[in-house]
Order: structure tokens, then C-alpha cells, then sequence
């Protein structure tokens, strides 16, 4: 499964007092996760952090987990 677009993505700001910002986490991927100062930058490296997890399953013979619900 190589279609990033299956899994479904959360986007919320960071306190001022932990740096700002916004985070992305990937609800059925845990430990998978994008900062960036909008929201649109922490998409982007939400995306790499999602190939980078999916990469490194594969290099371990573990399939990539499924999808619990479309994205948003």
C-alpha cells in the first residue's frame, strides 16, 4: 500500500510555551509525526515522516498497518 492518501492525518497547533508551531500525527501509525511553524509545513513533513515509517517497515518484512477510517 503505497497510496499515502489512505490515512487519515491530525493537524493541531503546539503551545507557545513548547515552541509553537503545529504538529501532524498519524492516528493508525503511532510514533509517525510532522512539525512545521503552519500547518501546511507540518503536512509536508508529516508526508516524509509517513514514507519514512512505511520505508522502514518494509525494510523489516512488517506490512503497513490498515487504514481505521478515510481520511477527513
Amino acid at each position: 500500500m503505497s497510496d499515502l492518501s489512505v490515512y487519515r492525518y491530525d493537524v493541531a497547533p503546539i503551545p507557545p510555551e513548547e515552541g509553537g508551531g503545529y504538529i501532524v500525527r498519524f492516528p493508525d501509525i503511532p510514533g509517525c509525526l510532522g512539525v512545521g511553524d503552519t500547518p501546511e509545513e507540518a503536512v509536508e513533513d508529516g508526508q516524509q515522516a509517513l514514507f519514512a515509517c512505511l520505508d522502514a517497515l518494509k525494510a523489516v518484512d512488517r506490512p503497513p498497518p490498515v487504514a481505521s477510517a478515510p481520511p477527513a
